[in-house]
């Protein structure tokens, strides 16, 4: 398309379009707060160049390769990363033409949008990117990438970020984070704690896993006491290191609050390889409610991102690993899916629950309703596969009726991929400015109340939600 039309995903109706138009305008320079994302917190750290302009845009961003994926292109051909770290194909500039020559496949896709404005936006590119223009935006990129002023703490700088959350594994040291802390930059990276790998009986490794993190944490993991001990510990040391959430990736929404003696039991069949699907299932929900338990007490935020049945190809899992694009959405159950954990814990105003869907049916059912009652519950945005314009529109449509806005946490941006982090809180700005334009011109909200609205949407509500 070349340069970005600067009216993109406002309504074409012109009154909407001009209120959407200066709500815009009095939201787009605000601070980008990022809660949930998974960028590399060794960038920051380091502060070294990006290598090349296909380790920027392409092998990081599984938007990116699964697309490409899906047409027959290899992701050895793409150079991701196999499992063992190895990767087939290195020459950057050889998957950046590839990447060209299969980028007519994004047309239509929020993928697009994000790349077009890091192009024009980040590196000042204008023109249609494509085989004939390759090389040409190869080349600038590359420059650029050997300037200070686009070295990651430059970018973050230049993005307007206010503070990005990384996601890490209880059984990561946090090296980054420290070598971030005890620099002189001012920058404001902080850390989430991701305990997948230790309360999901089904991870690879989980037995050695809990083993790990009982050392780390200074306990014996391997016994019931122990084990929570671990948790509470580490879910410290994160806090020291900024951390102001949880983030659960479980296959379901599922909850339990099992009795003493059964979620012993369960435990210890995880320990040994011998938990049923069934009861690897009811582990995780237990734990979860053993989460909640926790954040009463430490404060963190508990963000569940459940639906996503990971790894689809088993295939792909055993030679790249997991992320590598094959988590699809599942239909997914929330009212009963819930329930033991808010019989427990939910009406208490202290807990803080962000909940997050891949299964759009559950909007007005079942997520706003909840929401929309539950003093502890609020609806994360919509996520990946529907962080689309058209997903984002259907979330407001579905959820403001019941759930109002003020039960929902405004944007994160859930992204591996850098230079797309202000292209996807520019559409979501731009997304939610139509909406209040349309609900105002509609006669279903005051002008002025509608500027209020815009900015919480993009600052104030996720600053309120996760404690930034």
């Amino acid at each position: 398309m070349g340069q970005l039309d600067e009216d993109r995903l406002f309504p074409t109706e012109e009154g909407a379009r001009a209120l959407a138009r200066a709500l815009y305008e009095r939201v787009k320079g605000l601070p980008i707060v990022s809660p949930h994302g998974h960028t590399d917190p060794r960038w920051y750290a380091e502060n070294a160049p990006f290598p090349d302009p296909a380790q920027l845009f392409v092998t990081p961003d599984h938007y990116v390769f699964r697309m490409l994926h899906s047409q027959g292109i290899s992701l050895d051909d793409l150079g991701v990363p196999r499992a063992d770290g190895s990767r087939a194909e290195t020459d950057g500039r050889k998957i950046w033409r590839l990447f060209a020559e299969n980028f007519y496949l994004f047309r239509g896709t929020p993928s697009r949008m994000w790349l077009e404005h890091a192009f024009q936006e980040v590196f000042g590119l204008t023109e249609r990117f494509g085989p004939e223009t390759a090389d040409a935006f190869y080349d600038h990129i590359s420059e650029c990438l050997a300037k200070p002023e686009f070295l990651p703490r430059s970018l973050f700088e230049r993005f307007g970020i206010e503070v990005i959350a990384t996601t890490e594994s209880p059984l990561d040291d946090l090296r980054w984070h420290r070598m971030i802390r005890d620099s002189d930059w001012t920058g404001r990276v902080v850390t989430a704690y991701r305990p997948d790998a230790v309360v999901d009986p089904e991870f690879e490794g989980f037995a050695d896993n809990v083993a790990r993190f009982g050392e780390i944490a200074g306990t014996d993991a391997t016994t019931w006491d122990g084990y929570l001990e671990a948790h509470r510990n580490r879910r410290a040391y994160f806090k020291e290191f900024g951390a102001t959430s949880s983030d659960h990736g479980h296959a379901s929404a599922r909850t339990e609050d099992l009795p003493l003696p059964e979620a012993v039991a369960l435990f210890e069949k995880a320990l040994n390889g011998a938990c049923t699907p069934e009861e690897a299932d009811a582990f995780r929900g237990h734990m979860l409610t053993e989460m909640a338990r926790m954040s009463l007490d430490d404060g963190l935020v508990l963000q569940i991102h459940p639906g996503a049945r990971r790894n689809h190809s088993a295939p792909m899992m055993q030679l790249f690993g997991r992320d590598k694009g094959f988590d699809i959405p599942g239909r997914t159950d929330y009212v009963a899916a819930l329930k033991p954990l808010l019989d427990a814990v939910g009406t208490d105003p202290r807990l803080s629950i962000v909940l997050f869907t891949l299964d759009e049916t559950a909007y007005a059912r079942e997520l706003a309703p909840l929401a929309g009652v539950y003093p502890s519950l609020k609806l994360g945005p919509a996520w990946w596969f529907y962080d689309s314009p058209e997903g984002m529109r259907r979330f407001r449509e579905m959820t403001t009726e019941t759930a109002g806005f003020y039960n929902t946490v405004g944007f994160n941006d859930d992204t591996r991929a850098f230079c797309s982090i202000p292209a996807r809180h520019d559409v979501a700005r731009r997304v939610d400015c139509a909406f209040l334009a349309t609900l105002v011109r509609t006669g279903r909200l005051a002008e002025d109340e509608a500027f209020e609205v815009a900015q919480d949407l993009a600052y104030r509500l996720v600053k309120r939600a996760y404690k930034l």
